[in-house]
């Protein structure tokens, strides 16, 4: 049963980070944005069906709950440490095939696809992992990079700002002409 060792407050300020004594997984990121998305997963499970819980993101000792805006933290903390506590560690869980690029990305051999998930992967989710948050990469559309924030980036007011602007500039290195949104 994990140990919660620090709780750390994330830039989204409906999002807080636990930081675990324990890994829950070896290394395969967990994404849900809904109760319905966690039917296989315990401790997701546990965490939606406290009010006010609309997202969980968990990834090795670092778990991310994100709530809807109307609970006051101390309180749903209370509530979201036993479950947390309980959890069962998934050491031997396969990485969901899509939680980092979509298999239209995946399968492409579009160069500017490939050269774009490799820059995210090494310059911009690790970052976001460390606020407890990561980054999809949908698809292609013509010009338009479609990119889908998760964890405590899906709802933080910097992530449609600040980050999207940063990774288009990284992104326009690639390739000038294209525009990144989130969807």
């Amino acid at each position: 049963m994990p140990k919660i060792k620090e709780i750390e407050r994330t830039p989204n300020p409906d999002a807080m980070r636990f930081v675990l004594a324990e890994p829950l997984t070896n290394g395969v990121t967990r994404s849900f944005e809904n109760i319905g998305e966690a039917d296989h997963d315990e401790l997701a499970k546990a965490l939606f069906s406290i009010e006010n819980v609309i997202n969980v993101y968990y990834v090795d000792k670092y778990l991310t709950v994100t709530q809807d805006g109307k609970a006051v933290w101390s309180e749903l903390l209370r509530k979201l440490a036993p479950p947390i506590r309980q959890a069962v560690p998934q050491l031997d869980i396969e990485e969901d095939s899509e939680v980092h690029a979509s298999k239209e990305v995946q399968e492409t051999d579009d160069p500017r696809l490939i050269q774009i998930n490799q820059m995210l992967d090494e310059q911009v989710r690790p970052y976001l992992l460390a606020d407890g948050g990561g980054l999809k990469i949908v698809g292609l559309d013509g010009n338009r990079l479609k990119v889908h924030y998760q964890g405590a980036c899906g709802t933080c007011p910097t992530a449609s700002s600040g980050t999207l602007y940063a990774i288009e500039s990284m992104v326009k290195r690639i390739d000038p002409e294209i525009q990144v949104i989130s969807v």
